[in-house]
């Protein structure tokens, strides 16, 4: 692989950016690129590929070389990683730049840590270890899903967005566990569904499908424009049922109005996203437990506001893509403790009704190191 001087100074100027984790890296790349138009897409996919693969790799990086500039991260990278040679880099060094490679191309850690294996912050490492004490947290052509009965997964990076499919709404781009929180819910065709954190709408279309477009399904969402995103899928999808609505907040009129009227509501709450790190690496070093602790007091409000649109027999199925019990097991717990009207549902069974061979017990867990899916939890909850 011939690298020029270009590309290695545009992906340290890049990768400098995305350190900062004030925002996702795409929204990084994105604005990056757009600024610097006279780059190509051999350019581009260099950059683009080198800042994700540092930002996965970040925590084992810098063992390697401690307080390394954003540049020398690219360089440990490179040779590291990918495996490159320093004499295959020498054209872009300077001297200094080859000594130093050369003795952190030599570095080798003596018994790392599991934060640095996992390649975590350290509070991130030390509460997944509690959650999973058996593992190691490490996540370890098209063909079927293995647990959701209608999904496939499709090896490479097809630009499946042009792709007829796609075009006519056949198909939309869902990990597998998505899919599966719509099993849990379980509408029926009849059903009055309401997503309460819809963001782009996918597990509503998802949802949609369920129902053959009979009944009626709320998006609602506090984002006007994640809403608006929905707007096209919807279109390609060809339901008729579904409804995005924009809400000010959990007691905006709109949802006031449908208390205890809903056959089945979906909270797929804000969240860490810590499930999620094997497609946004960079969310690990965004976000801190000061952070998680001011997420946690928006789930509960949130959960609390949902449950008031179930009405008797309803079911209310609480989500998230974090595994840290704090935003999980312990919501739910909280959350029961005050609302006995409520009572858990085991999620293997209702999976099981469906045809579902996926027991992960009362709670609805996923581990991408266990299922190669995105890391969910979910609680489903019947009003009694």
């Amino acid at each position: 692989m011939a690298i020029t001087r270009a590309q290695l100074d545009a992906a340290a100027e890049a990768l400098a950016l995305a350190l900062k984790f004030d925002r996702p890296a795409d929204a990084v790349l994105h604005d990056f690129f757009r600024a610097r138009r006279a780059l190509g897409a051999g350019d581009r996919e260099f950059v683009a590929e080198s800042v994700y693969g540092v930002l996965r790799r970040k925590r084992s990086l810098e063992s390697l070389a401690p307080d390394a500039t954003p540049r020398r991260l690219v360089l440990i990278y490179l040779i590291k990683i990918n495996n490159l040679s320093i004499r295959e880099l020498s054209s872009l060094l300077t001297a200094e730049e080859r000594a130093w490679a050369a003795e952190a191309k030599s570095v080798d850690p003596e018994s790392p840590s599991l934060a640095v294996r996992a390649e975590l912050p350290d509070w991130i490492a030390e509460r997944l270890a509690r959650a999973l004490p058996e593992a190691e947290i490490l996540a370890a052509a098209a063909a079927p899903t293995p647990h959701s009965p209608v999904g496939i997964r499709i090896r490479g990076r097809p630009a499946i967005q042009r792709h007829p499919l796609f075009e006519s709404g056949a198909l939309e781009v869902q990990d597998e566990g998505s899919q599966l929180l719509g099993y849990l819910v379980a509408p029926r065709r009849g059903d009055l569904v309401v997503d309460f954190c819809a963001g782009a709408g996918g597990k509503s279309l998802m949802l949609g499908a369920l129902m053959h477009s009979r009944g009626r399904i709320y998006a609602f969402d506090v984002s006007a424009a994640r809403l608006a995103r929905l707007k096209p899928r919807l279109a390609r999808s060809g339901l008729s049922n579904l409804y995005a609505q924009p809400i000010r907040n959990e007691s905006d009129p709109r949802v006031k109005r449908l208390a205890g009227k809903i056959d089945r509501v979906l909270v797929d709450a804000p969240c860490s996203g810590l499930g999620t790190l094997r497609r946004n690496p960079d969310l690990k070093w965004r976000q801190s437990p000061g952070s998680v602790a001011e997420l946690t007091k928006k789930q509960g409000s949130i959960l609390r506001a949902a449950a008031r649109l179930v009405k008797p027999g309803g079911r209310l199925v609480y989500a998230t893509c974090s595994l840290l019990a704090e935003e999980n097991e312990e919501i739910v717990a909280a959350f029961l403790g005050e609302q006995p009207q409520f009572r858990q549902l085991d999620c293997s069974e209702i999976l099981r009704n469906a045809r579902i061979d996926l027991d992960t017990g009362m709670f609805f867990r996923l581990f991408p190191h266990l299922h190669g899916t995105d890391g969910f939890f979910a609680a489903a909850l019947e009003r009694t």
